[in-house]
């Protein structure tokens, strides 16, 4: 995993980066993972190259399914508001935690504070109790830091990512 930058950022900005960079790097099977606001926007990723797609999939025209590169901000963000409207419907209360068990992998979703979620792809082998205890580790850490100001200024620093790409 390549670090994304964190110059500039505020202390608790670049401790959510560093918590992201460490469960990343010390569970096994993690491949990406994506924190995403409540209105469905990516915050922080584990793979720089997603925010850019990220950023180019708000601005493009819709094409269809994208592949197995494809935004995980969005699959969480429409995973996080399925279970949510389930959970309603079903009368139930919050939802905490969501896992779905693929053939060659799985997919984590765990809520963080205010909406904002913690998504995870992990590889078939991946322990599963390891990933979820590692991810509640994570949204304890992450979510008092989580605060609304914290979430303007990742979303900034994406949005100045993107404009010193472009140059």
């Amino acid at each position: 995993m390549t670090a994304p930058s964190t110059f500039g950022l505020s202390s608790e900005a670049r401790n959510l980066h560093w918590l992201l960079t460490n469960l990343v790097e010390e569970v096994p099977g993690i491949q990406s993972v994506a924190v995403v606001s409540s209105d469905g926007l990516l915050l922080l990723s584990s793979d720089p190259g997603r925010n850019e797609e990220a950023r180019e999939a708000r601005t493009a025209k819709p094409a269809g399914p994208r592949g197995s590169a494809a935004d995980l901000a969005t699959i969480v963000s429409g995973i996080g508001s399925l279970t949510v409207g389930a959970a309603k419907l079903m009368d139930f209360g919050g939802v905490k935690h969501t896992m779905v068990a693929m053939d060659e992998g799985s997919l984590f979703v765990m809520s963080i504070s205010d909406g904002s979620l913690l998504g995870v792809h992990g590889s078939a082998d991946c322990d599963m109790s390891v990933v979820a205890y590692h991810m509640a580790l994570f949204v304890g850490r992450a979510g008092h830091v989580l605060t609304p100001e914290l979430r303007s200024e990742l979303r900034q620093s994406l949005q100045s990512e993107s404009a010193g790409s472009t140059r």
